[in-house]
């Protein structure tokens, strides 16, 4: 059973969190990148910066619904919710726009189990992380590259 070591880029191109957002953009459609892990200068995974969250600072800003009782304001949504979404509107460097705390896989997780993350979850890049540091990056083109593997067996004909 091939597991995310056997597929996963090793050499990785990351980002600092103080990257300008306008180098981190050129970055992504240049090399034409789903995301980039964020690593802090130890290689500790500390973010993604994905297509999406770059596309969000271009959003339309939610304002929250409020209420007022005796002169004053009740939020109905959580103003922490609002304060990270103009954090990522305004954001400046990658670190105000990243999506932190990402999802990863081990070296030794299985690319079914890989899969399906990357299905039910809608993501298209995972990173592969062991003893909190970065070690690799699997994105749906790696998946489907075992597919072409797979079928590549000669007919029996």
């Amino acid at each position: 059973m091939l597991k995310a070591k056997d597929i996963m880029s090793k050499d990785v191109v990351t980002l600092a969190p103080d990257t300008e957002i306008i180098l981190a953009a050129k970055l992504l459609l240049e090399k034409g990148f789903n995301g980039v892990p964020v690593v802090d200068a130890d290689k500790k995974l500390i973010g993604i910066l994905c297509q999406s969250d770059l596309v969000a600072q271009q959003k339309k800003l939610k304002l929250p619904s409020v209420f007022s009782i005796l002169d004053g304001f009740l939020p109905f949504d959580s103003l922490r919710d609002f304060d990270r979404e103009m954090e990522r509107i305004a954001a400046l460097n990658v670190e105000g726009a990243m999506s932190r705390n990402p999802i990863s896989v081990s070296a030794d997780t299985s690319i079914e189990d890989v899969a399906t993350l990357m299905v039910d979850k809608g993501y298209h890049t995972l990173p592969v992380v062991e003893d909190a540091k970065l070690v690799g990056i699997i994105g749906m083109r790696d998946i489907l590259s075992t597919l072409i593997g797979a079928g590549s067996t000669p007919n029996a004909s």
